[in-house]
This record gives structure tokens, sequence and C-alpha cells, in this order.
């Protein structure tokens, strides 16, 4: 059976090369193509369409503006919040 043997400084090594290659996936794919986050909260979109979280609800139930659920958050991306204000079907 082969063992290979870990020290301190392969772990502290590995642990610089995550954060790095974490930090270029954020900034890359952070920004939508028109200059906005792409993803965002129930609270960022009720203040660009300046709806109540009811309003917001509904829009989920309906089907027509599509949404992630991860955990405890629902996040909508811009693209399908743009697409829905232009009078797409939003599903995308």
């Amino acid at each position: 059976m082969l063992l290979d043997i870990l020290t301190k400084e392969d772990l502290q090594l590995f642990k610089k090369e995550l954060l790095d290659e974490i930090r270029q996936i954020v900034k890359g794919k952070n920004l939508a193509e028109n200059g906005e986050r792409e993803w965002l909260r129930s609270r960022e979109v009720r203040k660009k369409l300046n709806i109540s979280p009811g309003t917001l609800q509904n829009l989920r139930i309906t089907g027509v503006l599509p949404f992630k659920k991860i955990g405890g958050s629902i996040y909508y991306r811009s693209s399908d919040i743009d697409m829905m204000m232009e009078g797409g079907d939003g599903n995308g």
C-alpha cells in the first residue's frame, strides 16, 4: 500500500492555491453582461423593481420570474429580470 505524507507546508500551499482560484472565479463570474451582478437576492430584486415582498412571491409562484433556492436564500438571474421587464417569457 502506497502512503503519501502531507506536510504542514503542503497544506498551506494548497490553501493558498485554492483561495487564489476562488478569487479568480468570483472576479470573473460575479458580473453579468450589463455590469450588474449575475445573481441577485430577493431584497435587491424588490429594490430594483420597486415591488413588495408579496408581489415578488407572486412572480415566483406563477413562474413569471425563475429563481434558484440555495439553502434558505432565493436568487434571481439579472438577465431573467431584464427579460421579464422587456416582455419575454423569462423562463431561462
